[in-house]
């Protein structure tokens, strides 16, 4: 295995980790915003979130069903307007969805446990 092989360390990480139900959501929300350009965090930040979501969206969610990941998945594919108008939506959703207070908690959760990556 090359160093152009190995897994990103978040995704090793995320890999070891056991997250709750909620908590799934809370990355997928993320991974929505990264694809809605909304997103306020560092493109470092991003690789590694987008490395933990590959990890973390076979994982089952509380609030965000299956359909939200395959939507990502076309995302990743595609850029045409449905798609972009889809994610945008589904973000906003998981936003209304999930209280500010948890994704808060959540985040500075990912940045203490991630410093360094």
């Amino acid at each position: 295995m090359t160093s152009f092989d190995a897994p990103h360390p978040a995704a090793v990480w995320a890999e070891a980790i056991s997250l709750d139900p909620l908590q799934v959501d809370c990355v997928t929300t993320i991974m929505l915003t990264i694809l809605d350009n909304q997103c306020e965090m560092g493109l470092e930040e991003q690789i590694a979130l987008m490395a933990i979501y590959g990890v973390m969206k076979h994982r089952d969610g509380i609030v965000l069903e299956k359909a939200v990941h395959q939507a990502i998945e076309r995302a990743q594919l595609s850029n045409d307007q449905q798609i972009t108008d889809e994610i945008h939506e589904l973000r906003l959703y998981a936003e209304r969805a999930i209280p500010r207070q948890i994704m808060r908690y959540f985040k500075r959760f990912l940045q203490e446990s991630l410093y360094g990556f």
